[in-house]
């Protein structure tokens, strides 16, 4: 077990004894020695009666939700899955996510968490990078499966029957713009998901497993170098993440309500909704995905107390409260990663809500969370908070990353602990360079403040250094933001002969603003060094490339792609 760093101590130490708003969880927690699968088991143990989740009005009791994984374990049993074996999901956030993952996680095999957002190529590629014989898919997804790598065995999801009338007939019309067909039968390599489990008896035998060693769960993402990997995560790494969490909230079991919007396909929304929801013995308030005028509906209906978000999420919302305002007081905490939290984003989330808007950090490769703000104190924007309980971080010099830098002095941001990877699947080279001597070199640039807390300023890649000066584009961008008639910023290094790089802006417009070039490079003689000022500008005419974290794609602004 890793223990608390020196700088974490201190840390610890300082904010315990002169500060009480700032007392913290144990530092050394004690871990469940069980399987992933264990979470959910453990709740139907503690509450069996408890509403597990809550999708359109259909109701799970965590009783029901444990014997349905049960059934899914032994559908998959008698698909030939097991112990190893990987079986891919391709949902949306539904019940039947939480039931399959669990269900998997029974019988041994090793869940691949495929994006809706994938294309099939990148499908297809997935599935023959981690030899995926069987895949649970959404029905008006499944078009995506049927590359050179077929799965033997396709179990379809339907989010149709939980549909009102003309929400039906929209469900299917999209179904028929996807797949080309109305309906979908079955056949030797389909089956309908619920037509599999009411058939099925729940499989009380279950696969033995090393929690610290076996894989449970393996996922796509760019890694801290930015090319396409596949994280993978350990039974522990699961646990682990979901019970710091758990202990950081110092939440009362059976006492939250979680909202649900999170994609469960990433490792933010697995570990935060689905994981640490089953932790808690909390309620899942479930949407397929985010939209905004439903969220706000649905926590106004069922009144969930703790609200995972990111960015993008509490900007939409932000907007509609502005023109509809909406009770929304219940929410004790809203917890914000992903992407960067503009402070005033975070000021007006909390004044239409009263809850305590914090940031937390972390990146698939640590399952994900690794740092969030304290939750008994009052907010500190533009931090990251503080590691998490065991795990260690230090800020470390770019060049070697061996040479631990003091407070205040940016680096490079590294991490130790139970919820670090396994490491890429099948890539031991890449595993190497990412995990060195037990440390998770995460790629970001931070610093830590005088009071303790940490600050992510750039990942590596995105710093940009002109004339041999240092340029953060946060920073810059943060000042583009606060210019008028500027809506939205985001800064990237263009090269150039002469200093290297320059500062290139690429500016949305608030409706109705002129597109001013000298005024804007006025602006910045006024309120930036002469070294941070953008040198080119360009208007974009819709919003900025994003993923679907609401993180900006500065490699797409680089190669011009604007879409």
């Amino acid at each position: 077990m890793a223990t608390v760093s020196s700088n974490l101590q201190q840390s610890y130490d300082r904010t315990t004894t002169e500060d009480s708003q700032f007392a913290l969880p144990p530092r050394k927690l004690q871990y469940p020695n069980f399987p992933a699968w264990g979470l959910l088991h453990r709740a139907a143990g503690l509450m069996p009666d408890r509403d597990a989740c809550i999708y359109y009005e259909t109701k799970w009791q965590y009783r029901q939700l444990n014997r349905d994984a049960m059934r899914m374990a032994a559908v998959l049993k008698e698909l030939g899955i097991r112990p190893g074996d990987r079986v891919g999901l391709l949902l949306p956030n539904v019940p039947e996510y939480i039931i399959a993952v669990n269900g998997i996680w029974r019988v041994g095999g090793i869940a691949v968490a495929i994006s809706p957002l994938m294309v099939e190529e990148e499908v297809d590629r997935l599935l023959a990078e981690t030899d995926c014989q069987v895949v649970i898919s959404l029905d008006m997804l499944s078009h995506t499966l049927y590359g050179s790598h077929r799965p033997r065995k396709i179990l379809l999801v339907s989010v149709r029957p939980q549909l009102g009338p003309l929400e039906q007939l929209g469900y299917l019309y999209m179904r028929h713009q996807r797949t080309g067909q109305w309906w979908i039968s079955g056949s030797d390599s389909a089956a309908w998901f619920w037509d599999e489990l009411n058939r099925a008896e729940p499989l009380f035998d279950t696969a033995l497993c090393d929690p610290a060693t076996d894989a449970a769960y393996i996922l796509p993402t760019g890694g801290t170098t930015g090319q396409a990997k596949a994280v993978t995560l350990s039974h522990r790494n699961l646990v682990a993440n979901a019970w710091q969490q758990y202990y950081w909230a110092g939440a009362q079991i059976g006492r939250e309500r979680l909202t649900g919007v999170l994609p469960f396909f990433h490792s933010y929304g697995l570990s935060t909704t689905v994981l640490g929801g089953a932790a808690l013995v909390a309620t899942i308030v479930l949407h397929h995905r985010f939209n905004t005028y439903r969220t706000i509906e649905l926590m106004q209906r069922h009144r969930p107390t703790v609200f995972h978000a990111v960015p993008a999420m509490l900007v939409a919302m932000n907007e509609q409260l502005r023109k509809r305002p909406a009770r929304l007081d219940s929410i004790k905490w809203v917890i914000s990663g992903g992407a960067p939290l503009p402070e005033e984003v975070a000021i007006e989330f909390a004044e239409h809500t009263g809850a305590l808007v914090v940031e937390g950090y972390g990146l698939s490769e640590a399952s994900p969370v690794t740092h969030v703000g304290p939750l008994n104190a009052t907010a500190r924007h533009g931090t990251i908070g503080l590691p998490l309980p065991d795990t260690d971080a230090r800020i470390v010099d770019q060049e070697t990353g061996m040479i631990d830098l003091p407070r205040g002095e940016v680096g490079e941001l590294v991490v130790r602990g139970p919820q670090v990877m396994l490491g890429y699947w099948n890539d031991p080279v890449e595993t190497q360079h990412a995990i060195r001597d037990g440390w998770l070199f995460t790629g970001d640039l931070a610093r830590i403040r005088a009071d303790g807390l940490y600050e992510i300023h750039e990942r590596k890649k995105d710093l940009i250094i002109t004339s041999g000066f240092n340029v953060y584009p946060r920073e810059v961008e943060r000042k583009l933001r606060a210019c008028p008639g500027v809506q939205d910023a985001a800064v990237v290094g263009a090269p150039d002969a002469q200093r290297g790089e320059i500062v290139k802006a690429f500016l949305v417009m608030k409706k109705g603003a002129a597109w001013d070039v000298a005024a804007l490079e006025a602006y910045c003689h006024q309120h930036l060094a002469a070294h941070k000022r953008p040198r080119i500008f360009e208007r974009c005419e819709h919003d900025l490339p994003r993923n679907f974290l609401g993180k900006v794609l500065r490699r797409h602004l680089r190669e011009g792609d604007l879409k």
